[in-house]
């Protein structure tokens, strides 16, 4: 199967006699004809000119295998009755649907002549059955051609000379025309002598309307081209073509007998499809391929080829038959369609590889994060690496640093981060990622160089860019605001790397618009929750140094959310030498909580400076809440530590407005939950009365106190947290170091992944 030649008739190719095939179509198993040329289907006697073609299209369709089995789906489904004949025992040894419906299914193949015909209820014209006359059954079984005689059916002949007009025309209607000839060789042939009967139906409605449907019906029949090659020639050529193979390929008769039909084969011809025809014919098997033929002309069309093999009684291949079908609207259309839905594909590809960056770059509240989340969505869906590059807030390119790297082997992801501007300048020296840093345009680099001049003078770098061998490159810019944040670098890996285009150019320019959106709102949320620490941490007083007591204190923002608490603790001496301890907690987590949570601070201050015990200092601060609305609400202990009259330790006396009791933790290490006198929250109400509860405490015990953000949050049991810190404090011995103890507490209770702000202010009681 080489090229397609337009040569004469002389012109063979010199491939394997079994390729002969590989352009020969057929949906069925050929025959064996009389002659290279075959019989002259023109010349045969038939009511007109589309009845010849029906029958000449049956003929050319017909396969036979020694015991009449596998037969072609051509014959099976042809257009009329078709049955074969075994010229050597007289029987019928093969019947289509067609045939057997006219004998009501009742015939058992093989069967002799007369007795099929008996069994179909044949009859001449005048009634009388087919072995008492010279049928044209008998004569095609004795081997002599029939061009074409009518017969009846016997239901339809009983009606005789007798029968009215209308019977007559009734009678029509039943009437078959019957046209035969052998399909062997001569007599003297070893193989098996098979002839063929075709039964053509008369029309019901007159001759005129039955000699136009036969032409319509002839027109259809022969759109399709058959061939029929003999693979005991060199080369395996036709010997047979039918008048639609001409048409459809151009070529004259006397071009194409004689000949391999690889002629049909051109440039473009899919070798894979040729050798798998050859494989089949190797096989002596029936196939179907569509694949890409030429005319005479050279124009191309598709062609839909069907080659089954025809076996003799021996089982010996002794024809190969072939249809070919012109498919090439089919097939456009299927590419067509094919094309549309691989567009619909990867837009819907794109749209969910927008859609997944997008969310996973937004989850993050930090610039880097952004970055990471974007190098894990794009490898490998649009690049077999990636890298990002930001700009720090300064914006100078100077003061890029790389913050993603992903490759999609992650033994080279390494290689991605060292090698640094790999990208190669271009033919002006200007490094496509730095001139996007600074401003430029996006860089589309289609197809990379195997070794650089950039980087010749540079054997490690090199090295490096030869591991990782790039194919094709896209850069472009991280903008937010009108300002640009950083760059997007896509890369693709010979050799199988896909070739970056336009399409690509844009999609890529796309995710890096939705990434730039991204680190900017994670700097605007790192800039607004910096300033909110900074302020809340300016609100919370210095522990100051009080003799006889060991304190320390530890504040924590919240990791989740751009936002600060009201959470605050303070300790203070007071004028009457009590020492007065606050921890509260205002409702909100924004700038305007924090900013409440000073005032209010500075408010409870102001009424323990006064000497006001615990409970009358806190129904001040929610007298002052409600009456001047300088905050929601909020929660709150206040303690005043005093020295025991008797000298021998402490009392604290207490109030809680709503707020998680403090712990008391025994010399012996016991631990108290301070659950005395809870009363509602700041701002809530003035009904509800509040006392205060006094504790007597000794030397060496530890006061705990914190705030809701410790034990509250999505997923966690407050009262399994609480556990949690009591068990904590518990398990430490004599603690000394009350800044250890709080480290650990925060280490035990996972304090990095808070979700609120937290405090937690511990104080040892000494002599």
């Amino acid at each position: 199967m080489t090229g397609r030649t337009n040569g004469d008739a002389g012109d063979v190719a010199t491939s394997r006699p079994d390729e002969c095939a590989a352009d020969v179509p057929a949906d069925l198993e050929g025959v064996r004809v009389s002659s290279a040329d075959g019989p002259d289907w023109a010349g045969i006697g038939y009511p007109d000119a589309g009845m010849a073609d029906e029958a000449a299209r049956v003929r050319d369709s017909v396969a036979v295998d020694a015991v009449g089995g596998d037969l072609p789906q051509v014959l099976h489904t042809a257009p009329a009755a078709v049955a074969l004949i075994d010229l050597d025992a007289g029987t019928v040894t093969y019947a289509n649907g067609s045939a057997q419906e006219l004998t009501g299914g009742r015939a058992q193949l093989p069967l002799d002549i007369d007795a099929w015909s008996e069994a179909a209820g044949l009859t001449d014209l005048s009634g009388r059955a087919m072995r008492d006359t010279a049928s044209p059954l008998s004569r095609v079984a004795q081997g002599i051609p029939v061009s074409g005689e009518p017969v009846a059916i016997a239901d339809a002949a009983r009606k005789g000379s007798d029968a009215t007009a209308e019977e007559r025309e009734e009678a029509e209607g039943r009437l078959l025309w019957v046209t035969g000839f052998p399909l062997s060789e001569a007599e003297d042939d070893a193989r098996r002598r098979l002839a063929l009967v075709v039964f053509l139906q008369l029309s019901g409605a007159g001759a005129q309307r039955h000699l136009e449907m036969m032409r319509d019906r002839a027109v259809v029949a022969t759109e399709l081209s058959f061939t029929i090659s003999d693979p005991a020639k060199d080369q395996n050529p036709l010997v047979w073509v039918n008048p639609a193979f001409t048409r459809l390929t151009g070529y004259d008769l006397d071009e194409v007998l004689g000949r391999n039909c690889r002629f049909l084969q051109g440039p473009n011809t899919d070798p894979t499809s040729i050798s798998r025809i050859r494989s089949a014919l190797a096989d002596e098997r029936a196939i179907t391929e569509v694949l890409l033929n030429y005319r005479r002309d050279g124009t191309a069309f598709w062609n839909q080829v069907s080659i089954s093999p025809v076996f003799d009684g021996g089982g010996q291949v002794v024809n190969f038959v072939g249809v070919q079908a012109d498919v090439t609207e089919r097939v456009m259309v299927e590419n067509e369609r094919r094309a549309a839905l691989a567009a619909a594909e990867e837009t819907r590809e794109q749209l969910r590889l927008l859609t997944d960056s997008t969310a996973a770059m937004t989850a993050s509240l930090d610039a880097g994060g952004a970055a990471r989340a974007l190098a894990r969505i794009v490898v490998p869906a649009l690049a077999d690496y990636c890298c990002v590059d930001l700009l720090d807030e300064v914006g100078l390119p100077t003061s890029a640093h790389r913050v993603a790297v992903n490759h999609r082997d992650d033994t080279k992801t390494e290689t991605v981060g060292m090698l640094g501007r790999w990208i190669t300048p271009t033919e002006d020296d200007d490094d496509p990622v730095d001139r996007v840093l600074a401003g430029g345009a996006p860089s589309l680099l289609p197809e990379l160089p195997v070794r650089p001049e950039g980087l010749r003078d540079e054997p490690d770098l090199m090295a490096r860019y030869e591991q990782l061998r790039p194919r094709s490159a896209i850069v472009v810019p991280l903008r937010a605001r009108g300002q640009v944040l950083g760059a997007l670098t896509l890369g693709t890996e010979l050799p199988y790397g896909r070739r970056y285009s336009q399409r690509d150019l844009y999609l890529a320019s796309d995710l890096a618009a939705r990434a730039g959106l991204a680190v900017d709102n994670a700097r605007l949320y790192a800039r607004e929750h910096g300033a909110a620490e900074t302020l809340q941490r300016s609100l919370l007083p210095a522990v100051p140094a009080v003799p006889g007591l060991t304190v320390a204190s530890r504040y924590l923002a919240a990791t989740d959310g751009a936002q600060v608490g009201g959470d605050w603790y303070d300790l203070m001496p007071l004028p009457d030498g009590a020492v007065g301890v606050a921890v509260g907690d205002v409702v909100g987590h924004d700038l305007r909580a924090a900013a409440a949570m000073g005032e209010l601070r500075g408010v409870l201050r102001s009424y323990a400076w006064e000497g006001l015990g615990p409970e009358a200092v806190i129904d001040r601060c929610n007298d002052l809440v409600q009456g001047l609305h300088m905050a929601a609400m909020a929660t709150a202990v206040f303690g005043r530590l005093e020295r025991a009259q008797d000298d021998d330790g402490w009392v604290l006396g207490y109030c809680n407005a709503g707020h998680p009791p403090p712990l008391l933790r025994r010399g012996d290490g016991s631990v108290e939950l301070l659950t005395g006198n809870l009363s509602p929250l700041i701002g809530a109400t003035r009904e509800a009365p509040r006392e205060c509860t006094e504790v007597r405490c000794r030397p060496g015990d530890l006061l705990v106190l914190h705030t809701d953000g410790l034990i509250e949050g999505p997923g966690f049991d407050p009262d399994e947290r609480t556990d949690l810190l009591v068990r904590t404090v518990a398990a430490e011995g004599h603690v000394e170091d009350v800044g250890a103890l709080c480290d650990h507490v925060l280490e035990v209770l996972g304090a990095e992944g808070l979700r609120d702000d937290a405090v937690l202010l511990a104080i040892r009681l000494g002599d």
